[in-house]
C-alpha cells in the first residue's frame, strides 16, 4: 500500500496552506480536496479582508491561487472525498473511493458549514445580500439596514458588530425568548441601533440577483399574519456545523462536533493527527485564521515526523 509522510484531508485556506508549508519542507504532501474543493470561499463573491489583496478578490479565484501555489511546490492534489480513516495505530489509514493509503501524519482541514434556513429564495440570493458571516461581509452594508436571524450568542454578536457600520439592525427570531447568554442579550437590547422582530419566521427572501436583497417576508408564529420587512442585507446566524462526522469515535470532539486541539497548537488527542481551520475553530472562522492554523499544523506535523525518525 502506498505510504506518505503527511496526508491532508480537506482544502480551503487551511488545507492549502498546510500543503504549501509541508511541500516546502520536502514532505511531499498528499491533499484530498473533499466535497467542496476550496471550502466556503468558493461560494464567497468578494473577499476584501484577506491581507495582500487591496482591491479585493473573488473567493473562487483566491482558492485557485492557493491551489496553484500548493501544486507548485509539489503537493499531490486528489479531487476526491475521504470516506474512511483509521487512527487506531500509526501509520494511519486514509481511504477514498479511489485510493487507500498509509500516512505517518494526518492534517484535518474539513472545515465547517453554515446552517441555512433552507429556503430556495435564500439560496438564490446567497452572496447577493444574503450572508452567513457578518465579519466577512458587514462592510458591504455600510449605512444600510440589515437583518440578523437567530437567537443565540452568534446572532447577538453579529447584531452588535453590524450596528457599528449599518444604519439599523433588526433581529428576527422564531420565539420571544433567546438561547443567548444573559450578558449578550442585555448588550444587544441596550443597543439603540438594534430592533426586534420576535415570534417571526422568514418564509421568503425577497429581491433579485441583479439588484440584490430588498427584504424578507415573515410569518407571525402566534397569529399567522404575514408582513414584509425591508432591508439590504440578511445575515443568517443560526450556527455552523463542523464537517467532522467522519472522525467521530476516532478523535476527541466537543459537544457540537468541533475537533479539540491542545491550546496553542493543532495537536489532537491522537499523536500524529493535527487539525486546522474551521473544523477546529468555533470562534473566529476567518480565511486568514484558517490559513494561520494550516501553517501551524504543517509545522507541528514536520516536528512530529522529525521526533519520530522521519528524515
Amino acid at each position: 500500500m502506498e505510504k506518505h509522510a503527511i496526508v491532508i484531508v480537506g482544502s480551503g485556506p487551511a488545507g492549502y496552506t498546510a500543503a504549501i508549508y509541508a511541500a516546502r519542507a520536502n514532505l511531499k504532501p498528499v491533499l484530498f480536496t473533499g466535497m467542496q474543493p476550496g471550502g466556503q470561499l468558493t461560494i464567497t463573491n468578494d473577499v476584501e479582508n484577506y491581507p495582500g489583496f487591496p482591491k479585493g478578490i473573488m473567493g473562487p479565484e483566491m482558492m485557485e491561487l492557493f491551489r496553484e501555489q500548493a501544486k507548485r511546490f509539489g503537493t499531490e492534489i486528489i479531487d476526491d472525498v475521504v470516506t474512511s480513516v483509521d487512527f487506531a495505530k500509526r501509520p494511519f489509514t486514509v481511504a477514498s473511493d479511489g485510493r487507500t493509503m498509509l500516512a505517518e501524519t494526518v492534517v484535518i482541514c474539513t472545515g465547517a458549514t453554515a446552517k441555512w434556513l433552507g429556503l430556495p429564495s435564500e439560496k438564490a440570493l446567497s452572496g447577493h445580500g444574503v450572508s452567513a458571516c457578518a465579519t466577512c461581509d458587514g462592510f458591504f452594508f455600510r449605512n444600510k439596514e440589515v437583518l440578523v436571524v437567530g437567537g443565540g450568542d452568534t446572532a447577538m454578536e453579529e447584531a452588535n458588530y453590524l450596528s457599528k457600520m449599518c444604519s439599523k439592525v433588526t433581529v428576527i427570531h422564531r420565539r420571544d425568548t433567546f438561547r443567548a447568554s444573559k450578558v449578550m442579550i442585555a448588550r444587544a437590547q441596550a443597543n439603540p441601533k438594534i430592533a426586534w422582530e420576535l415570534d417571526q419566521e422568514i418564509i421568503e427572501v425577497l429581491g433579485e440577483k441583479a439588484t440584490g436583497l430588498s427584504g424578507v417576508r415573515t410569518k407571525n408564529l402566534k397569529d399567522g399574519t404575514e408582513k414584509v420587512v425591508a432591508a439590504k442585507g440578511l445575515f443568517i446566524a443560526i450556527g455552523h456545523q463542523p464537517n467532522t462526522e467522519l472522525f467521530k469515535g476516532q478523535i476527541e470532539l466537543d459537544d457540537v462536533g468541533y475537533i479539540k486541539v491542545a491550546p496553542g497548537s493543532t495537536r489532537t488527542n491522537i499523536a500524529g493527527v493535527f487539525a486546522a481551520g474551521d473544523a477546529a475553530d468555533p470562534i473566529y472562522r476567518q480565511a486568514v485564521t484558517a490559513a494561520g492554523t494550516g501553517c501551524m499544523a504543517a509545522i507541528d506535523a514536520e516536528r512530529f515526523l522529525g521526533e519520530h525518525g522521519h528524515a
